[in-house]
């Protein structure tokens, strides 16, 4: 980033800040679909194609301070809100740390909501949803000038393998339930819930059972419409949408629909796609969002009979520019995972488009969480594939680069990446043993 655009973005407000982050965002995006359509055209795997210069203009990643990363040199973190660590309340944390998403908080604090992707188990807060499940969220206030955390609450108990989600314009996380269960349980699990980006006690566990229940992982919302875009991760998974009632009042109801390929019935997107071709789609209806089946492929079923395609484990997603941009971990013939683009055309159509497909597990393995830097537009994607992971950068021109990566031999899951709404630190999880990071450090010098 430019020493100009630095003194630009510092003046806008934060609403157009991150408008101006969406610009560029898309944009890289837009420049990984073409390099990765030149690359394919005679160039062979494994080659530097895709390879940002000098490691995104920040060089090899090396020891940072402490010595539990590995970082750009001249970046540095700390680490915090680790399992078992005594809670404001004094509950200890749990662990499995999944998706996050910082907000503004009061007198410079930062907020962030933490999902935890435990399963069966006490939980582990008041007020639970299911007393049976140890699933949920926490809050943590942050302090950006400490770089220190002030205090951390449960917000969200009782539910089961909270994995992902996504912050909405009110203010909000929306925690997605990871799993399935029939209707024969006094707490039937596979929804939505929603957390206040504030709160210091366990919320009243609502489940927006309108939203669908089936395998959720994450949400997006445009903010020009109020629609909830919605990820499904199985194998044989669909892209769905919630048209709200009321968008300032999700739990007020809505629509459900799956995403079809027009003219292509039940279309597979799994395999045999090319980078860059349009395809036209529309929207079917889910005539029973929340069904009286024990099926964990119901509410898929219902969309495919009608026509509605199918992905492969739909992870991560992101509004950005007008476009819905969504990880499919273990799509691609090489099941290395793809990257989709969502265009919507006014309520009922649109166009999606194959951004990148992996071919090389150096270069991108298994994307799931992503987010975008609000001080350039480009990207950090968190990886969830068979060997170690690493968190990767995209720069505004479409090319790939290492970002973090941990300095032990644990081959943990990465995720929950999210900026600071000011854009000065990176924050993330390691899932196992359950650790929060915040890392700082020049993004000037480099895409992000």
């Amino acid at each position: 980033m430019t020493t100009s655009t630095s003194a630009a973005a510092s003046r806008l407000g934060r609403r157009g800040f991150l408008a101006g982050g969406t610009l560029t965002a898309a944009a890289a995006l837009s420049a990984l679909m073409g390099n990765t359509a030149h690359a394919a055209q005679g160039r062979t795997r494994g080659d530097d194609t895709m390879q940002a210069p000098d490691n995104g203009g920040y060089g090899p990643l090396e020891p940072a301070p402490g010595g539990e990363l590995l970082l750009p040199a001249g970046f540095s973190y700390v680490a915090f809100g680790h399992t078992g660590s005594v809670m404001s309340d004094g509950t200890p944390t749990p662990g499995k740390h999944d998706g996050m998403a910082a907000f503004p908080g009061r007198d410079g604090m930062i907020n962030l909501v933490r999902n935890h992707e435990n399963s069966q188990g006490a939980a582990f807060g008041a007020n639970s949803y299911d007393p049976s499940a140890a699933g949920g969220t926490t809050n943590l206030v942050f302090d950006p000038r400490a770089m220190a955390l002030v205090s951390a609450y449960p917000s969200l108990t009782g539910t089961i393998r909270n994995c992902a989600g996504g912050p909405t314009p009110a203010g909000t996380w929306l925690s997605c339930e990871e799993t399935f269960t029939g209707l024969d349980v006094e707490r039937p699990h596979g929804y939505v819930f929603e957390v206040p980006a504030d709160a210091t006690s366990p919320v009243d566990p609502v489940p927006l059972k309108a939203m669908g229940r089936f395998t959720h992982e994450a949400v997006a919302i445009d903010p020009s419409t109020g629609i909830v875009y919605e990820t499904e991760d199985r194998g044989t998974s669909g892209f769905y949408r919630f048209l709200p009632e009321d968008p300032q009042d999700l739990a007020a109801g809505g629509r459900l629909q799956m995403m079809a390929v027009k003219d292509r019935p039940q279309y597979d997107t799994r395999y045999s796609q090319r980078p860059g071709t349009p395809l036209p789609v529309e929207w079917v209806d889910i005539a029973d969002p929340d069904p009286d089946s024990d099926d964990s492929l119901a509410v898929f079923k219902q969309g495919h009979a009608l026509g509605g395609a199918v992905f492969a484990r739909l992870e991560g997603a992101w509004y950005g520019d007008g476009s819905i941009y969504v990880n499919s971990t273990s799509g691609g013939d090489a099941g290395l995972g793809q990257v989709w683009e969502y265009r919507p055309r006014g309520t009922s159509g649109g166009q999606l488009v194959l951004v990148y497909e992996s071919t090389d597990p150096d270069v991108l393995q298994s994307p799931d969480n992503l987010c975008v830097s609000p001080n350039t537009g480009g990207l950090v994607l968190c990886e969830d594939g068979g060997g170690k992971d690493l968190l990767r950068g995209i720069t505004p021109d479409g090319l790939i680069f290492d970002l973090a990566e941990l300095a032990s031999d644990n081959t943990s899951e990465l995720a929950g990446a999210t900026f600071s709404p000011d854009g000065r630190i990176l924050f993330f999880n390691v899932q196992t043993p359950g650790i929060t990071y915040a890392v700082t450090g020049p993004w000037e010098r480099g895409a992000l």
